[in-house]
């Protein structure tokens, strides 16, 4: 299959490679923490997950270099004064994958787990994964500041059939947010940007909203969305009427070819105008106010995040798009997605139909 990948183009296959290089999400540090040690599939791998008695994260194969064995915890895997040991025959291995301890023998070099590459932003933690095994070719961005006037994270976890790369397109795709999830005035305020791996796209809209099923709400809204590769999308958002800022990740991992898992993480900031709020919520405490609205800025999210789940889980790849004038720059995006496929042939580009009046949006 992967031989038969290489000797295509994207624009002919009917189904996009399901694993694109770059950086994804694996859990939350605390979750990692609480649970000692956790175990899933990862970009159709089986994979662990555990930190040392310094905190350090290691994420790794699941399978032992010994003999094979899995050493998640469903299986018996523990860790033991920060080291992973093998549930099989008790080999323990340290956060750099290298074996320190055996029962009854000296701890054989050879022996080594396969590591990922991490990286952590506010606690949330992923791993490289590189086709063929490469190391990163490019870094996830420095964590934004936080303070006391931010709330804690929160987030949901949605798994479906689908993609990441289907997912990232709606960073660009402006349409389908008011035909889709009825936002208005929907406008780009400056032209996409990309630098490598990095895209840029900013955009403002206005939303009413029911809040609490008791109270109509208009937002006018400005939203720049950061995407850094396929898994990883963050998107600055100011309500302009109250003075509100949100963070939102949007982190896509596929699970085993078919299915991902999209992690949606949310953060406010203090509400400027608090007094310009709902009446009666713009007079709490801070806290409670902080932890009130994010849970309700990610249930809106996730309402939102549902209404495009039901089209990803059956709408089929179209390659090339037939695009007309009002698509944006959909057409540049798909461009920018093929550095994540280093396993396509250079010399195969993927055709992009250019956008004509006449053509028509195609629907699956």
């Amino acid at each position: 299959m992967a031989a038969e990948i290489k000797r295509r183009s994207l624009s002919v296959i009917e189904e996009l490679p399901p694993f694109p290089e770059g950086w994804y999400f694996i859990a939350a540090r605390e979750d990692i923490l609480r649970r000692k040690l956790i175990e899933k599939t990862w970009m159709g791998e089986e994979i662990i997950a555990w930190a040392d008695r310094d905190g350090r994260i290691c994420v790794s194969d699941a399978f032992c270099p010994h003999l094979g064995s899995h050493m998640g915890p469903t299986v018996g895997g523990m860790v033991r004064d920060g080291c992973l040991v093998c549930p099989f025959h008790g080999f323990e291995f340290d956060t750099s994958g290298r074996c320190v301890a055996t029962p009854n023998a000296p701890a054989p070099r050879a022996v080594r787990l396969q590591v990922y590459h991490t990286a952590e932003i506010l606690g949330m933690v992923f791993a490289w994964w590189g086709a063929g095994g490469r190391p990163p070719q490019w870094q996830l961005p420095e964590e934004p500041p936080t303070g006391p006037e931010w709330s804690r994270l929160r987030s949901c976890t949605l798994r479906f059939r689908g993609h990441p790369q289907e997912t990232a397109e709606n960073s660009v795709d402006v349409e389908h947010l008011g035909y889709t999830h009825g936002y208005d005035d929907v406008e780009p305020t400056a032209t996409l940007s990309i630098d490598g791996a990095y895209l840029k796209s900013c955009f403002d809209f206005s939303n009413v909203r029911r809040t609490l099923g008791l109270f109509d709400v208009v937002s006018e809204v400005s939203a720049i969305t950061h995407v850094h590769g396929l898994g990883f999308s963050y998107v600055e958002i100011h309500e302009k009427t109250i003075g509100m800022d949100v963070r939102m990740w949007v982190l896509t991992t596929p699970v085993d070819g078919t299915l991902v898992a999209l992690t949606l993480v949310t953060q406010v900031r203090e509400i400027r105008k608090p007094r310009r709020f709902i009446t009666g919520l713009g007079f709490l405490p801070v806290p409670l106010r902080h932890r009130l609205m994010s849970r309700l800025v990610l249930a809106e999210e996730r309402r939102f995040v549902m209404q495009d789940v039901v089209i990803w889980e059956r709408k089929r790849y179209k390659a090339p798009p037939r695009l007309s004038r009002a698509d944006g720059p959909i057409g540049k995006f798909r461009l920018y997605c093929r550095q994540f496929y280093p396993g396509l042939s250079s010399d195969m580009v993927e055709r992009v139909s250019r956008p004509t009046a006449k053509s028509a949006v195609g629907t699956d």
